[in-house]
C-alpha cells in the first residue's frame, strides 16, 4: 500500500525528532490536541492514545520489540496529527482532520502486526506498571530530555 502524499517529509522530521530526543515534547502536544477532539472522534482519540502509549513505552525503554521503520512511521503520523498546516489545514471545520485520519489509518494498517504485538505486550503488563510507563512526561522532563541531547 502506498504511503500518503508528503508522508516522506514527516518521516524525515520524525527521524530528526527521535535523534534530537524531542519525543516527549511531541507526545505532550499530541495529548493536548487529542484532548480537544470532540465526542465524534472517539475512535481517533483511541488510536492516538494507543500510538502514544507505544511511544511512551519505547521512550522509557520498556518496549523495544518494534521495527525501527514502524516506530518512525508512528512518530511521523503523530507529527502529521499535531501539524496544523498539512494537506488539509486543521482549522477548516469539519474536514480539517480528514487527512490526519487517513494518515493514521494508513499507519495502523501498514504496521498492523507491529501494533498488535505491542497491544499484546501491553495487555500482559500489570496495571500499575502501565500507569508508570504510559504516564506523560512532565514539561520539565521533556526539557531535560531535549537538553540532554544537546550536551
Amino acid at each position: 500500500m502506498k504511503a500518503p502524499k508528503n508522508f516522506a517529509r514527516y518521516l524525515f522530521l520524525a527521524r530528526r525528532f527521535l535523534k534530537a530526543g524531542r519525543l516527549p515534547a511531541l507526545l505532550l502536544s499530541v495529548a493536548r490536541k487529542r484532548d480537544k477532539l470532540g465526542n465524534g472522534f472517539a475512535e481517533l482519540a483511541s488510536q492516538l492514545k494507543s500510538l502514544q502509549a507505544l511511544c511512551l513505552a519505547w521512550w522509557r525503554g520498556e518496549y523495544r520489540a518494534i521495527d525501527s521503520r514502524a516506530l518512525l512511521a508512528v512518530v511521523a503520523a503523530l507529527l502529521y496529527f499535531v501539524t496544523p498546516l498539512d494537506a488539509i489545514p486543521d482549522w477548516l471545520f469539519g474536514v480539517g482532520l480528514v487527512d490526519d485520519l487517513a494518515v493514521l489509518a494508513w499507519v495502523m494498517r501498514t504496521w498492523q502486526a507491529e501494533l498488535a504485538a505491542f497491544e499484546q505486550w501491553r495487555a500482559a503488563q500489570a496495571p500499575e506498571m502501565l500507569q508508570i510507563v504510559e504516564r506523560l512526561p512532565e514539561a520539565d522532563e521533556s526539557a531535560d530530555a531535549i537538553e540532554g541531547t544537546r550536551q
